[in-house]
């Protein structure tokens, strides 16, 4: 690991901090409502026991190996090809108050039809899951991390896509149409994050909420925020710094925010 990337998500957190607004900020009825609609779930949920607390506890101890294939940036602690699930689920899998803001976005629309780019060991599927109304496709470039999804929690609501995902979704989108939540966490370059909005732009409508997570995790996947941020379709955006959030609603000021969750 170069030391670069090491240490810019600590510069980076930095410049978040000193730029983060506070709810009085917020102009708008929209964002204004949406901000505290969300801070009162996140107090709500996270005050509750972790509806995922047995999935969580079965992977934080479980020390098989998983054979990894990366198509990206790959791990920044793990090198090996063959990964303890442990340790993959320490380093990997997202803190439960980001799980719970990716739930809370999908019920903020329709729900019908929701992507995950980015299985890993399926704990955010779960999450995701529990919002979704109708289906919830969950892509993974990884065999053995599917068939790990896959043991911990089976679905008729979930169905995983297995295969690179520059392949496997346009071919997917194609089919389906319209999207109404996906959540990209998956790759971690600039090239393949550019790509893969670029793939679902066409299929989002004006009720559509992308999350993008890890958008500090290396300047290059900063550098893939900030032109996402330029795109004509984005009305509003949020960085909430563990990910950033794109709306594409008709009708409002196009404005970006830094906000604290």
């Amino acid at each position: 690991m170069t030391i670069d990337l090491e240490v810019y998500p600590y510069l980076a957190f930095l410049n978040y901090w000193l730029n983060k607004e506070d709810k009085y900020s917020l102009q708008g009825p929209f964002i204004s409502g949406f901000y505290t609609e969300l801070k009162s779930y996140l107090k709500k949920e996270l005050q509750q026991q972790d509806p995922f607390v047995r999935e969580r506890a079965i992977l934080s101890t479980e020390r098989g190996q998983i054979q990894v294939v990366d198509y990206g940036a790959g791990s920044k602690k793990l090198k090996e090809k063959k990964r303890i699930t442990a340790q993959i689920y320490k380093y990997s899998t997202t803190k439960r108050k980001f799980s719970t803001i990716y739930s809370f976005l999908i019920a903020q629309t329709p729900a019908e039809h929701v992507i995950e780019l980015g299985t890993c060991l399926g704990i955010n599927t779960l999450y995701l899951s529990q919002e979704t109304k109708g289906k919830l496709y969950s892509f993974e470039g990884s065999p053995s991390l599917v068939e790990k999804a896959r043991s911990l929690h089976q679905s008729p609501q979930i169905e995983y896509m297995e295969g690179e995902i520059s392949d496997t979704l346009p071919f997917h989108l194609q089919a389906k149409g319209k999207v109404d939540f996906v959540l990209i966490d998956a790759t971690h370059t600039k090239e393949a994050t550019l790509r893969y909005f670029q793939i679902i732009l066409p299929y989002l409508h004006e009720k559509s909420i992308v999350a993008i997570a890890d958008i500090y995790w290396s300047r290059e996947m900063t550098t893939a925020w900030k032109e996402i941020l330029r795109t004509t379709e984005v009305s509003l955006s949020l960085d909430f710094y563990e990910c950033g959030v794109l709306f594409f609603r008709k009708g409002i000021t196009k404005s970006h925010h830094v906000l604290s969750v």
